[in-house]
């Protein structure tokens, strides 16, 4: 997960000042330089890691930090307040024209980063909010773009609109708008071609785009994966063709983060969403605030909440699973519920990690991957309807059957019981915390009985 490792650095950082009743300037120089270190790390750009620090330093030697009771404190709060601001302070949204009349969005990037999947997705999040998008296929020169694009559209509920491969894209964008308008799809999204590296073809095809048609948006689309590649490449795009917001794709792999980081600070354009997945139902509004919570360690509680509530998870249903949680009434018919559910939302590691304090590198095989979570439903359907209820009764020989029925060894059952009872208490646990004044909204209860 991307700013995992950047996460543990921080937090190690932290502990340190956090032990010190009181702190000097050569504490807060020593911290920050293990700051510094962790970020260029992260693929940070070298030069907003400067800017970063020394904002830092220059608020954190101040004498209400260092006469403080607690300094290690204010200095955590300060480092917070910098990556928020350093991140864009306010979320952005996508500007949508008002009513019916028609907004053109310009999709563009680099070949691989992600973007006719991006489109969809867009699409699919407008038309939540009540749009009628249209997505158009320009596109002409890559295998299979423009078939990628329909498929990805049938599957959102979305109309492509497509003119095939021999075609200039000047001219599909010119004919997908007037289709637009007397189709009554308000949004019209302009899947352009990428190219494996920025070239000046690429570049005079966009820039023709919007010399012919009035477009309203221009959001570039990068791969976090790159890197300090994708700084280069949105600060390419944003001089030569102008951008309005960028979309980060495959935030959720082994990424550094340091893209996310260092973005806004060196084209001065916010970013909209991140993409946090394969499937098309992955993508995340960006919140500055949320991301510099998870970074320090403090978690997501909100994004959290957003993503049970998108579940629309009967409030009896999560009553009754409050009730059983608190009476240790938590069997694997419960356990199996609870699995689809995490599975439907992003997975167990990814919401442990929005819980603060919450420590996913004891979680083990509890990281929620796809082929965990099938082989645990394997061997939970594999049980009889009395050892779901009451799992004390599964003994030695009903381990053995339950797992040639699931087509797992026996240690693989083993595992499941033990997951199950590390599982059962940590739900407790959470159920006890996430109870509290201000962990809901509306009465709405998030699943697992928390």
């Amino acid at each position: 997960m991307a700013f995992e490792s950047l996460s543990d650095k921080f937090q190690n950082v932290f502990k340190d000042l956090r032990g010190k009743g009181r702190l000097d300037e050569d504490d807060v120089k020593a911290a920050l330089k293990e700051v510094k270190i962790a970020l260029l790390e992260a693929d940070v750009n070298f030069k907003v890691v400067k800017q970063f620090v020394r904002t830092v330093q220059e608020r954190a030697v101040g004498q209400d930090v260092m006469n403080s009771l607690t300094p290690g404190q204010m200095v955590i709060k300060i480092v917070n307040q910098e990556l928020i601001s350093l991140m864009g302070s306010e979320t952005t949204e996508l500007a949508i024209k008002p009513g019916n009349d028609t907004t053109v969005v310009l999709m563009c990037g680099l070949q691989g980063a992600g973007k006719t999947t991006t489109v969809a997705k867009i699409g699919g999040k407008l038309k939540a909010k009540g749009k009628s998008p249209l997505l158009v296929a320009c596109d002409v020169y890559r295998p299979a773009a423009i078939k990628q694009l329909q498929v990805n559209g049938e599957k959102m509920g979305l109309p492509v609109f497509s003119m095939g491969e021999n075609q200039n894209p000047v001219n599909i964008a010119k004919a997908a708008i007037e289709h637009a308008k007397k189709n009554g799809n308000n949004v019209v999204l302009l899947d352009t071609a990428g190219r494996l590296h920025i070239d000046d073809d690429m570049m005079r095809e966009l820039e023709a785009i919007k010399k012919a048609v009035t477009v309203d948006q221009t959001v570039l689309v990068v791969d976090a994966m790159t890197g300090q590649d994708a700084v280069n490449v949105a600060n390419t795009f944003a001089e030569r063709i102008g951008i309005d917001g960028v979309i980060l794709t495959k935030l959720d792999g082994d990424t550094r983060g340091g893209a996310a980081l260092s973005i806004r600070a060196v084209t001065g354009r916010p970013i909209l969403y991140v993409g946090m997945g394969e499937k098309l139902s992955d993508l995340e509004q960006f919140y500055p605030e949320r991301m510099a919570s998870r970074i320090l360690g403090m978690g997501d509680v909100l994004s959290l909440i957003d993503k049970a509530e998108q579940m629309n998870i009967d409030d009896e249903k999560a009553r009754e699973m409050e009730r059983k949680l608190r009476k240790a009434e938590f069997d694997f018919n419960d356990y199996l519920e609870q699995m689809q559910q995490m599975k439907q939302m992003g997975g167990i590691q990814e919401l442990l990690a929005m819980l603060p304090g919450a420590n996913t590198k004891k979680l083990g095989d509890l990281s929620g991957s796809d082929e965990a979570l099938k082989r645990a439903e394997s061997i939970i359907y594999s049980m009889t309807k009395e050892e779901r209820a009451n799992p004390a009764i599964i003994n030695i020989s009903r381990k053995q059957r339950i797992a040639k029925g699931a087509g797992v060894d026996v240690a693989e059952v083993n595992r499941l019981m033990k997951q199950y009872e590390q599982g059962k208490k940590m739900m407790k646990q959470m159920s006890g915390m996430m109870s509290g004044k201000g962990r809901r909204r509306g009465g709405f209860k998030l699943p697992f009985g928390l």
